[in-house]
């Protein structure tokens, strides 16, 4: 690897801030410091700031900009959006049956564990097929009128598939049932129109979009039932309190921005490469499966599992050799145990341990799709060997 530079191969864990991102952020740091719970210019300025970026946010998203909550990410968004709408809904109407699919992030998926387990909800899993997708004629068998919320995520963020999450939200609306969306990894690829997807609540996270880590949104339909898990000062409408932090909110609006000028372009771009790189491992390396849908993934996602092959030692490799890979979601890295999601779409636990994940940027060339398939079809031949 002496003087070749390093090729980064993981966008769906987290991308580089854009320039035009940082340049927006930057004045807020230093000149434009002030709380925008402040009466003062400063707090002026600061308050003016943050409503034009709900704004535009909000311009996005086809919403109202009094239906976004600020958050520290998509985290934080999802945890907001399931414990509070099932806690609210309970109190207001006695509902304590939670819906979520099982190939949901851990940020959904464990919330609903603690809410199942700590708050005595009762948590039924969806099913999937084998391409990790939820069937809404399943959902339609599950739901019930006490169900608290449902909750199924857009676009997967460890195999990349798409549900047709649409359809899902017209059934829970037929029955008056919130539904949710983790559209973290679909923000910068898929259309977000909340009216389009009939979603009631729908997360984002800034630091997918090439903007900065630690700020995500919340988009909360009005009249949707939600309690507060973060009281104080009663910012955000009184549900997340906690001052604002103006220079990251400035960052996601302008990522946002960023994604709107450009998406059409990265998804042309970035389809075409995912298409050679699936096509060239599966023409190319013995026993290798592709993992998610073939075609209803994201642009930029391609994900396999490799029989015979150690993914952490695979992903070791890879690095020596200078590409940054991941084995599935950036928040299971060095977890020895299989995917949630590979085990819920029916392979086996030891197959479920030979996953690759693949996800390409906007600044992913083709000679680095060249030399990394290069270096992964000779280093997967070696640790088989």
């Amino acid at each position: 690897m002496k003087n070749r530079p390093r090729i980064y191969l993981d966008y769906s864990a987290t991308t580089p801030i854009a320039q035009p991102v940082l340049n927006a952020m930057l004045p807020f740091f230093k000149d434009e410091f002030g709380n925008p719970s402040s009466i003062h210019i400063f707090g002026q300025k600061a308050e003016g700031a943050l409503e034009n970026a709900r704004n535009t946010i909000a311009s996005f998203l086809n919403c109202r900009s009094d239906e976004l909550i600020f958050t520290s990410g998509g985290t934080e968004s999802d945890n907001l959006a399931l414990r509070g709408v099932a806690l609210a809904r309970r109190k207001n109407f006695g509902a304590n049956h939670i819906l979520i699919s099982p190939v949901e992030h851990h940020a959904v998926s464990k919330t609903a564990q603690q809410l199942a387990k700590i708050f005595g909800f009762e948590l039924e899993l969806l099913e999937v097929d084998s391409y990790g997708l939820v069937s809404p004629e399943n959902l339609r068998q599950k739901i019930r009128h006490d169900t608290a919320l449902v909750s199924i995520i857009y676009a997967n963020n460890e195999i990349g598939s798409i549900n047709p999450i649409p359809e899902c939200a017209k059934i829970c609306r037929e029955f008056s049932v919130p539904f949710h969306s983790d559209a973290v990894q679909a923000t910068a690829y898929l259309p977000l129109n909340v009216n389009i997807l009939n979603v009631d609540l729908l997360s984002i996270g800034a630091h997918k979009f090439y903007g900065p880590k630690g700020i995500g949104a919340l988009y909360v339909k009005q009249h949707t039932p939600i309690l507060p898990m973060q009281t104080g000062g009663g910012q955000e409408w009184g549900i997340r309190s906690g001052t604002p932090n103006i220079p990251y909110i400035v960052g996601l609006a302008e990522a946002i921005k960023f994604v709107e000028n450009y998406q059409n372009e990265w998804i042309e771009h970035l389809q075409r490469l995912r298409d050679e790189l699936i096509s060239y491992v599966l023409e190319n390396i013995p026993d290798s499966q592709l993992t998610g849908h073939p075609t209803l993934r994201l642009p930029n996602h391609a994900s396999f599992v490799f029989d015979g092959v150690d993914s952490q030692k695979l992903l070791m490799l890879l690095d020596l050799e200078g590409f940054a890979c991941s084995s599935g979601s950036a928040c299971k890295t060095g977890n020895p145990l299989p995917s949630d999601v590979l085990l819920a779409m029916g392979y086996s636990p030891k197959l479920a341990l030979s996953s690759l994940r693949v996800t390409l940027g906007k600044d992913t060339t083709q000679e680095q799709i060249e030399r990394f398939l290069t270096s992964l079809e000779k280093i997967i031949a070696k640790i088989r060997s």
